[in-house]
């Protein structure tokens, strides 16, 4: 469906993690793919033929109309083939400043855009696990624990202190802040 698109998109969500880790690790409902805003309209020219749905904060579906520009508050955007089939695609639209990747909840936590980009052996792009967890991190569920737990022994020391340092900004107190330390520390001493 995205394949040979002239914009940038990753696969994201539990897929991005099950693609670091090198195996899938959980079961998924669908399929999460981010897209930088400034590429918003690719997933339009791509899925024309499809249903497409804007989640309009605070949680409502709204059709986005052909040719329309999201507003800034818009991130996620459902998909599906049709009007009775289930979700099949969520596209999250990131931010970016040009050259970076920059978060929503603090614009002082960003990355090279060519940094937040890994291939899989098969050659499926997808977002780093790090900037994945840090979005999990917000308000985690059971399965961004599990991702969590499935990453950690995977990420290289610079991912790590990364995730930890861009979640502590944002979230000082946040449980998985000790995780990431002792982690390293268990990693350090291997």
């Amino acid at each position: 469906m995205l394949g040979g698109a002239d914009r940038p998109w990753l696969v994201a969500g539990g897929w991005a993690i099950d693609l670091f880790v090198g195996r899938q690790t959980r079961t998924h409902a669908d399929i999460d793919v981010l897209v930088l805003r400034a590429d918003q309209h690719m997933i339009q020219e791509r899925l024309h033929d499809w249903e497409i749905y804007a989640a309009h904060p605070p949680g409502a579906l709204r059709r986005w109309l052909p040719g329309q520009t999201l507003p800034t508050s818009v991130h996620d955007i459902w998909c599906r083939k049709d009007a009775d089939g289930p979700w099949q695609v969520q596209f999250m639209i990131d931010e970016s400043d040009g050259s970076h990747w920059v978060s929503r909840r603090d614009p002082r936590i960003r990355m090279s855009l060519a940094d937040t980009r890994r291939v899989s052996s098969s050659g499926i792009p997808y977002l780093a696990p790090e900037v994945q967890l840090f979005h999990k991190s917000r308000s985690p569920h059971p399965k961004d624990e599990h991702d969590l737990h499935a990453t950690i022994p995977h990420l290289a020391p610079a991912q790590r202190t990364w995730l930890h340092d861009a979640i502590a900004r944002t979230s000082p107190t946040h449980p998985w802040l000790e995780r990431l330390t002792s982690g390293s520390a268990r990693a350090a001493k291997a």
